[in-house]
């Protein structure tokens, strides 16, 4: 079973990479050993769970991934990145620095979060700042609204998976919503709700943290995909949740209700994102 969590990727073109990482993408992409689109989520699952359960836990791997997401469009090729040691720096100085010392210690020997946090520091003297751009975010439990801004509702694409007699649906293989937009479109939108939102929301628009996640996209190339993967989510929806979950085409209905002065419509359409979400994550804490 997968961690129940969503990611917000970014493919970018393989034009977009230092001449040195090209070739090493192509021959990644024409590997018969990588890990496929199937059973992606799994490895990289797979690996934590592994570095995890070491004695002692290694929170952080030694040497960066060389794997990556891959998307082809009329045979041009887009890499998405694992940056897992990256992205497991980050989430480790997160929880380092939202945990209670006593329960950290719990968690990470004292002396292994030290030298990890060591690590990251003399990693980010020598790389500087802009080489904590990942391409992937995570978040459990739940996908945040800000998250279905880039999007179209049209480019929902769900796959409900066959159940076997007796199995419950939501462990079935296979099973995803995924939406992908181009940069440009994820940009013009996010830049839309922005405006939408400043211009009747004033200060409480920074609240939405659409501002950030336009900031983050502005980092990649112009010509970049951007993917919504409700990833182990799925699990905690059945099938008929999941055809009726249209946040997207939900969020954007209350931005433009809020535009066009249908408060009443902008108000219903965001309760109804916001309260499916809410009972999402919700079940974080239940027994």
């Amino acid at each position: 079973m997968l961690p129940y969590a969503a990611y917000l990727r970014v493919y970018e073109p393989l034009t977009a990479f230092a001449e040195s990482e090209r070739k090493v993408w192509a021959d990644y992409a024409d590997s018969r050993d990588r890990p496929r689109r199937a059973n992606a989520l799994n490895a990289e699952h797979g690996e934590s769970v592994m570095r995890l359960l070491g004695m002692p836990p290694q929170p952080v791997p030694a040497q960066e991934s060389p794997n990556a997401y891959l998307r082809r469009v009329e045979d041009r090729l887009y890499v998405c990145p694992w940056q897992t040691r990256l992205r497991s720096w980050l989430a480790f100085s997160r929880l380092r620095g939202t945990t209670p010392v006593k329960l950290m210690d719990h968690l990470v020997p004292k002396a292994i979060a030290e030298q990890t946090a060591d690590d990251f520091d003399r990693y980010k003297r020598q790389a500087g700042s802009a080489a904590l751009r990942t391409h992937i975010r995570t978040t459990a439990w739940h996908v945040p609204p800000s998250w279905f801004v880039p999007f179209d509702g049209n480019e929902r694409w769900l796959v409900l998976g066959s159940a076997n007699p007796g199995q419950d649906v939501t462990t079935t293989t296979g099973r995803n919503l995924i939406y992908v937009t181009s940069m440009a479109q994820a940009r013009r939108r996010t830049a839309r709700a922005l405006s939408v939102l400043r211009r009747h929301l004033g200060d409480v628009a920074a609240n939405f943290d659409v501002e950030d996640v336009a900031r983050w996209l502005e980092e990649f190339h112009p010509h970049s995909l951007v993917e919504l993967d409700y990833g182990g989510l799925v699990h905690l929806m059945d099938d008929d949740a999941l055809q009726a979950d249209q946040s997207v085409a939900e969020l954007s209905a209350a931005l433009t209700g809020l535009d066009t002065g249908q408060e009443e419509l902008a108000y219903a359409m965001y309760q109804r994102v916001i309260l499916r979400w809410k009972s999402m994550q919700l079940l974080e804490s239940a027994n």
